[in-house]
């Protein structure tokens, strides 16, 4: 063998030990490295691994109860089964939708409701979730290549023909139905599924597969009940659907107090006012999730509690009574006149304890041909020229601003001013009239000659056709003096919404102030006038009228008021800035138009042992049809309180557009109906509390 092979042969075992030590090394390298892992971070690895994520959701709550002033149940919540759906993070659609199928097996979603709602989309979902790889090859790649995600997805969505989707079976249609409720869950926040019609069955069902139903809940939920019907439900108001969920244009608002975007809430009335106390404390539940949103674990961090209770100062009893009356009156003034009367529509009523502002009865009802219906929201809503009711005000802006003294005179007899018609009283028959006697006999002309003197005119009697000095500086003077009453201004009560009315212009005419001063130019709301005839009766003080006498906390059981959380305080918004002295010739006036030969008010109220004081209206109204004047109508109006010396009650009515001359008086027959119920009713208690105490 030569040298050569010799040294080759040499070489090999040589380079083969390299090698084997480069791989020796590369184990090492290896081990060490597994060691480090293992021994040094292998707990953090490990924690990695079984890492999970901690997320609390929010239960809803029943809302609290509401209740009226003598704790009868006036809005209650009525339980219901209902199967709701809660998805864990990351679930996809075709989570949902191998949930929709089995949930089909244990509930019907059959009903015309359901499957009206039904929608092409709807329809087309489902067709591209259980033919996915058909769907998305009709989309070639160059045509993705220019689009996002979603306009992928809806360009797919476009393609699946209307024959796809035509002949879907029942059973399909109401696994599509199924996952529409389903579609529309919240990561870890309940969506009802089902709820106005689950049978014991199905809840039974459902209860008995949550294992293969994940997400999926049997529970039970909760609509309002309303016991009394219809009566004020106008002014209890009303909550969204869960469908609905937080208003859009108040989202954010919510959404930085807690609330869940398919949350319910009041859209309206006291439900809307006293959301933040009607809506509970939501229960919070913590689920432990792994990464993949799997929940292996839920913990109550919070207990629920439903909401507090309202106590209305509202009487129900009381409250049915004034509602029976106003419509039983709107009926039989249509029916007596029913040519002259169609365009009355509505007839209403407020009714409130002029020293506290606690409302006892507001009602409204309006006719739609023979239909009748409960429309109490009106009376904050509606405004309506009062006439002569608001002529307490008007004397008593004369006697404070000087331009008449306590008893001055003046002759009932026509003012012509150049330019105008004759401006005159009801009836040509009232002779000379001072302050008193011109409430107690309605004189347009004494309203009239103060309205003249406030613009700058003092001649007396006032020339015939002559022409009148007016400074426009009247208009506000005057409307300052009705303000002080509320009229004009917002009343200040709990509730969402209230008109104040309608301003007219305030032009350079005298005779407009004139017609101002009898209520003939401004609109006030029936809660605007039982307001300014409170503060009649409260010798001067305004107070704010208020729905709520008190809130309570919820009762140990579901039939019993909690403790008292909070109890709604007499709140004086203003004294009018009067004589005390004025303001009591203006209270005898009252009285003597209800209870002295010659009043307006006395053929109805004379007779009635409760002293009763106030004072009569009636306003022209012309109706308008296609910007042209079809009839002259007349606005009904009344304001009282009882008894005069120390008042209980005060009142406003209003029927508007009557037929004109009516021998039909709705407002007196209103009003002294309702003050016969109030003290009727007062004193049948009075008698059942003298019985207990025996």
């Amino acid at each position: 063998m030569s040298n050569k092979k010799r040294k080759k042969k040499a070489q090999l075992p040589f380079r083969i030990n390299i090698l084997f030590f480069v791989i020796f090394l590369m184990f090492t390298v290896l081990i060490l490295q597994l060691g480090v892992v293992q021994i040094l971070n292998g707990e953090a690895f490990q924690e990695e691994i079984d890492r999970t994520v901690k997320d609390t959701t929010k239960i809803p709550v029943p809302r609290g109860k509401v209740y009226d002033s003598k704790h009868n149940v006036v809005v209650d919540n009525k339980p219901q089964y209902s199967i709701t759906y809660t998805p864990a993070k990351g679930t996809q659609a075709e989570d949902r939708l191998e949930v929709a199928e089995k949930l089909a097996e244990f509930i019907s979603m059959d009903s015309e409701d359901y499957l009206k709602g039904i929608t092409e989309r709807n329809k087309k979902e489902y067709w591209y979730l259980k033919n996915k790889e058909e769907a998305d090859s009709r989309l070639s790649e160059e045509e993705a290549a220019d689009l996002d995600n979603a306009e992928q997805y809806n360009t797919i969505l476009e393609r699946i023909t209307e024959e796809e989707i035509a002949n879907f079976s029942k059973q399909q249609l109401e696994v599509i139905a199924i996952k529409k409720e389903l579609d529309k869950a919240y990561s870890l926040t309940p969506q009802i599924v089902k709820n106005e019609d689950v049978t014991a069955e199905e809840y039974a069902q459902v209860s008995e597969h949550l294992g293969v139903l994940p997400g999926v809940n049997a529970t039970t939920d909760w609509n309002r009940d309303y016991p009394f019907g219809e009566s004020i439900n106008s002014l209890l108001g009303s909550i969204t659907t869960q469908e609905q969920g937080i208003p859009a244009e108040k989202e954010q608002y919510y959404l930085t107090r807690g609330y869940s975007r398919n949350d319910r809430v009041g859209k309206s009335g006291l439900e809307e006012y006293y959301e933040d106390v009607l809506r509970g404390r939501k229960e919070q539940i913590q689920y432990t999730t792994t990464k993949s949103g799997k929940v292996v674990g839920t913990e109550t961090v919070v207990e629920g509690s439903r909401g507090k209770d309202l106590v209305l100062t509202i009487d129900m009893e009381f409250q049915q009574e004034v509602d029976k009356i106003v419509r039983e009156e709107l009926q039989a003034a249509y029916k007596q006149h029913p040519y002259e009367n169609k365009y009355l529509t509505d007839a209403l009523a407020v009714v409130l304890d002029p020293n506290t502002g606690e409302l006892l009865a507001v009602s409204g009802q309006t006719r739609d041909g023979n239909e009748y219906s409960n429309t109490a929201y009106k009376a904050l809503y509606d405004s309506h020229r009062p006439g002569s009711v608001v002529k307490g005000a008007t004397v008593l802006a004369g006697l404070e601003s000087g331009v008449i003294s306590p008893g001055q005179t003046f002759n009932d007899s026509p003012i012509k001013i150049k330019g105008t018609p004759p401006k005159r009283s009801h009836t040509s028959a009232i002779g000379t009239v001072d302050d008193q006697a011109a409430l107690k006999r309605s004189s347009n002309v004494y309203m009239f000659y103060i309205a003249l003197k406030m613009g700058g005119e003092n001649r007396y009697p006032f020339p015939n056709n002559g022409k009148a000095s007016f400074n426009t500086a009247a208009w506000q003077e005057m409307r300052n003096y009705f303000q002080q009453f509320g009229l004009g201004v917002k009343t200040g009560i709990d509730f969402p919404y209230e008109a104040i009315g309608y301003e007219g212009e305030s032009m350079n005419r005298a005779g407009l102030l004139m017609d101002f001063a009898i209520g003939q130019y401004d609109t006030y709301t029936t809660m605007q006038l039982a307001q300014y005839v409170s503060t009649i009766a409260n010798d001067g003080y305004r107070v704010r009228p208020h729905f709520l006498k008190e809130i309570r906390n919820p009762g140990k059981s579901d039939e019993q008021l909690g403790n008292v959380y909070r109890s709604e305080n007499t709140e004086v918004l203003n004294r009018v800035q009067m004589d005390q002295s004025y303001l009591e010739r203006v209270q005898e006036g009252f009285r003597q138009v209800f209870q002295e030969q010659g009043g307006t008010g006395f053929r109805y109220y004379a007779s009635k042992d409760y002293n009763p004081a106030g004072k009569t209206g009636t306003a022209e109204n012309a109706i308008y049809e296609n910007g042209k004047e079809v009839a002259e109508t007349e606005n009904l109006s009344l304001i009282g309180y009882a008894p005069y010396e120390e008042p209980e009650i005060a009142f406003a009515v209003i029927a508007p557009n009557t037929g004109l001359g009516n021998t039909y008086k709705i407002n007196h027959q209103i009003s002294s109906r309702i003050m016969d119920a109030y003290f009727d009713i007062k004193e049948e208690r009075d008698e059942e509390k003298e019985k207990q105490n025996d």
